[in-house]
C-alpha cells in the first residue's frame, strides 16, 4: 500500500471529500492539520509550493485540490 499524507484544515469542504474518498475505498492515509501544526504547514508549502489545502502526497506524487481521477490512477483504483 502506498503511504498517504494529506495536508488539510477542519473546515475545508475539499479535504472533507477527499478524506471521505480514501475512508470509502479502504484506503489508510495521515491527516496533517495546517492550521494547528505550524510544521505540517512548512512541509506542505515545501512539498507544493501552495498554501491553499487539500495538498495530498502519494509515495512523492503531489496533488493540490481533490482530484480524484488523478488520485483514482495514481492509487489503481477504478471507477
Amino acid at each position: 500500500m502506498k503511504k498517504i499524507i494529506i495536508y488539510s484544515t477542519p473546515t475545508c469542504v475539499y479535504c472533507k471529500m477527499a478524506k471521505e474518498f480514501f475512508a470509502k475505498n479502504n484506503i489508510p492515509f495521515e491527516d496533517h492539520d495546517v492550521s494547528a501544526n505550524m510544521k505540517a504547514r512548512e512541509e506542505m508549502i515545501g512539498k507544493s509550493h501552495q498554501l491553499g489545502v487539500p495538498v495530498i502526497d502519494i509515495e512523492g506524487e503531489i496533488f493540490v485540490g481533490f482530484d480524484r481521477q488523478g488520485i483514482s490512477e495514481a492509487l489503481g483504483i477504478v471507477s
